[in-house]
């Protein structure tokens, strides 16, 4: 699928502002979010939902414990090698990046419960049992804690589903990572 890839300077109108902030944000434009801007609303909606994940109560090695699980299970190359080079900025230990890639158990048995419930989460579409919720808490997380995972599986949907329709070639800085 040829989707175009977008830039700051040459977008549809409602995109070239989105782009310049993703631009200045990470000091380029990830491929992903450049094709997402043929959709101006799927991009806006994309990024918003990513700050506000961003605001919730779980550290940023959390959050990548939530997104990378979400990545692995949709088996989406192009965003486990986003998150790999970001996970690996925000200071997640190698052997719990390694871990994830893998789909082991990891290493910190309180980040291993947040992987298990984000993934029961998903493959069980939202339908997790008594039980799910109550490992997650017995771990040290809250029902806040379970919201929010949910608020990353969604934000992983849209990038996930857009990775695979439209196939973005793999940035030169996620190349280390590939997947």
């Amino acid at each position: 699928m040829n989707f175009t890839l977008h830039t700051p300077t040459q977008a549809p109108t409602a995109a070239l502002a989105l782009l310049e902030g993703v631009q200045k944000a990470y000091g380029f434009v990830p491929n992903l979010m450049g094709q997402m801007a043929e959709a101006p609303a799927a991009l806006q909606g994309y990024l918003a939902l990513g700050q506000a994940f961003g605001q919730s109560s779980l550290s940023a090695v959390e959050r990548q414990v939530v997104m990378m699980t979400i990545n692995r299970l949709a088996d989406c190359g192009y965003c486990m090698a986003a998150h790999c080079v970001v996970a690996s900025m925000e200071g997640m230990p190698a052997e719990v990046l390694s871990a994830l890639r893998a789909g082991r158990a990891l290493p910190d048995t309180r980040l291993d419960a947040l992987r298990q419930f984000t993934e029961r989460m998903h493959n069980s579409r939202g339908h997790s049992s008594a039980q799910d919720l109550a490992a997650l808490l017995t771990a040290g997380y809250s029902r806040q804690t379970a919201l929010e995972v949910i608020t990353g599986v969604g934000l992983k949907l849209i990038s996930n589903y857009a990775a695979h329709l439209m196939q973005p070639p793999l940035d030169a800085a996620f190349q280390a990572q590939a997947w």
